[in-house]
């Protein structure tokens, strides 16, 4: 991975995705939600309303775009890393290559801690002039039932859900017929059940 900071790419609004890492203002910004206004009247313009982290600062910033208008990508370099355990202020992890440790505080983990377990694999910090400034964690991971009402039989095809507890205490919906101890698999950008685990 170059080290050097690089041309970033610019994106134009129509293109944001949440967890993109955009300038604002000069800074690396974690795009956390987006929603898209369509208008009404004809001619009018659809705008693009984000709710993004500052990396540096951890403050929140709402902001409204244009489809035309556009952000530069943040030059900004990924490092796997693994995630080694969490304290009531802080999670913990190594850099997977250097064996170097560093913390983040919890409170800039609250989208990603429900689905986050200890040793996880896929996890990356993104990294921004030698600073590690937030992490990225698989799109979808898998996780056990750990409470959830008893399934019922024969209910598989009645679309019935009901409440799951995870390992990690993320509560999900999930069909009715599945019982404690089944794996699932959980969708980590909506929280959503995506269906049975491996």
């Amino acid at each position: 991975m170059g080290r050097g900071r690089s041309v970033a790419a610019v994106i134009p609004a129509k293109d944001f995705k949440k967890r993109m890492v955009v300038e604002i203002d000069g800074l690396p910004h974690l795009i956390e939600q987006i929603v898209v206004q369509t208008p009404s009247a004809r001619g009018a313009a659809t705008l693009y309303k984000i709710k993004a982290r500052n990396l540096k600062t951890r403050q929140r910033v709402d902001k409204t775009f244009k489809g035309t208008d556009s952000l530069a990508e943040s030059s900004f370099e990924r490092r796997e890393i693994q995630f080694l355990y969490r304290d009531d202020e802080q999670f913990h992890f190594m850099d997977s290559r250097s064996f170097e440790q560093f913390s983040l505080p919890a409170e800039s983990l609250e989208d990603q801690s429900p689905f986050m377990t200890e040793n996880m694999e896929g996890v990356e910090a993104l990294v921004v002039d030698e600073q590690p400034i937030g992490i990225e964690i698989p799109d979808v991971v898998e996780l056990p039932v750990v409470d959830t009402s008893p399934g019922v039989r024969g209910n598989s095809a009645t679309g019935r859900t009901k409440p799951a507890t995870l390992s990690t205490g993320h509560v999900v919906q999930v069909p009715e017929h599945l019982d404690q101890g089944t794996t699932v698999r959980v969708d980590t950008r909506t929280g959503e059940y995506l269906g049975r685990g491996g």
